[in-house]
């Protein structure tokens, strides 16, 4: 069993239909059942994001979700007839089609569970199986979107739950890099990453794919290849090596990422009696926030203080319960929007403290100012100046030498012991 994604730039043209169908095509000629999950068609979903905004609606909804399903249900009618066409029996199926339960949380939902009948039915039938991405149905029987990555996260399900032998995630970039190629021409492809390692770069901001996607390849074994849909690359492979240790002389640094849909939050209330912390979290879990580099005032002081970073997307849906909650305990909230977040990743990272120093020192050799800074053993991330981003990228690959293929150097740490640079 084999689970193909291809994503809206793979489909945004009849000729790229066609070419990831002719992909299909192939496998199948391999012996293996395929399952094809998509995406709505490049530009698709913006183009009905436009049409919603024109009669007023700009916050998730159940009729918006009716909205942008349609670009997925689009596109796997035209690849099943595209299929079809080249002499390959297929069969679209919408996500409520293919047994695709969720919660019932408009333009965020969860998948909760896969039926995935009639996607057997298909296969057994010989047909391969276009699934819609991006969607699922709610308890009451309503078409319900999966937010960000959804894609990506109903292909992974689908494989788990089919319990396909890989799950390949077609894109358009060769696989994961050492950081974005588009801002970073001295970035590597990566053959091979760790899963525990690309949950955390794509939580950072490598958007080649989606944390919750690759949470969930973690949690299912899945493993999931990253491919270019319009070259013959080998991409980058998502999987443990059976029997592989993580060895102290492995490369501890494996790539820099950066998220600039990051805003800065700051909570205060002039007394400190109040802890307004597990409020805060409430407002933000109400709203589905992820939350970063959280930092706050400890007890007796005279004021209470409090810092995080969310996501600029999410901003708007906290901005007023958070300044209404503040305000009744005569306290205040600001939001800045003018920050970036660059994060080196890696394994074993709190293990090498000089990391951490060396981090600082290449941006401050560059001139680039820095806030906040959080340190775990597989990520070191930093707040930088949002027009100093692309900057601070390019200042960290060069400073842990991520252009070069490994075998990694290996440098001094002090007497008698060693790091991997």
């Amino acid at each position: 069993m084999l689970v193909q994604k291809y994503g809206g730039t793979s489909l945004q043209t009849l000729d790229r239909v066609r070419h990831a169908a002719l992909r299909v095509r192939e496998a199948r000629r391999h012996g293996q059942p395929v399952v094809v999950v998509v995406s709505a068609r490049g530009g698709r979903t913006d183009d009905l994001l436009g049409l919603a905004a024109d009669v007023g609606v700009v916050s998730s909804s159940r009729e918006l979700d009716q909205l942008l399903s349609v670009g997925e249900c689009e596109s796997a009618a035209l690849m099943a007839l595209t299929l079809t066409g080249l002499g390959v029996p297929a069969v679209s199926l919408t996500g409520h089609q293919a047994g695709i339960r969720t919660t019932a949380r408009p333009g965020d939902a969860l998948i909760a569970g896969i039926g995935a009948d009639r996607v057997w039915a298909a296969l057994d039938g010989g047909q391969v199986a276009v699934v819609t991405g991006f969607q699922g149905v709610d308890e009451a029987g309503d078409t319900v979107t999966l937010g960000r990555g959804g894609s990506d996260t109903t292909a992974v399900a689908l494989a788990a739950r089919l319990g396909a032998s890989a799950c390949e995630i077609y894109t358009d970039v060769d696989g994961v890099f050492s950081a974005d190629p588009r801002i970073l021409p001295a970035a590597r492809c990566l053959t091979r990453v760790q899963p525990d390692v690309m949950a955390e770069m794509a939580f950072a901001g490598a958007n080649v794919l989606h944390s919750r996607c690759v949470e969930l390849a973690v949690m299912e074994g899945v493993e999931v290849r990253v491919r270019n849909a319009l070259s013959q690359a080998q991409g980058t492979i998502i999987a443990g090596r059976p029997g592989d240790r993580e060895l102290e002389t492995r490369r501890a640094v494996v790539a820099v990422t950066h998220d600039t849909d990051v805003v800065r939050v700051l909570v205060h209330c002039r007394s400190g009696r109040r802890d307004l912390a597990p409020d805060v979290f409430e407002v933000l879990a109400g709203a589905g926030t992820v939350v970063d580099l959280v930092a706050r005032s400890g007890a007796y002081e005279n004021e209470f203080r409090m810092g995080f970073t969310i996501r600029r997307s999410q901003a708007e849906a906290v901005r007023e319960p958070l300044h209404e909650m503040t305000a009744s305990f005569g306290g205040g909230v600001q939001f800045d929007d003018e920050v970036g977040k660059v994060s080196v990743v890696g394994s074993g990272l709190l293990s090498r403290p000089a990391y951490t120093a060396r981090l600082m020192a290449a941006l401050a050799s560059a001139g680039i100012p820095t806030s906040w800074i959080s340190t775990s053993q597989m990520r070191l991330s930093v707040i930088v100046p949002r027009e100093r981003t692309v900057e601070a990228v390019e200042a960290l690959h060069r400073e842990f030498r991520l252009d070069r293929a490994e075998p990694p150097d290996v440098t001094s740490t002090g007497p008698g012991r060693s790091a991997i640079v």
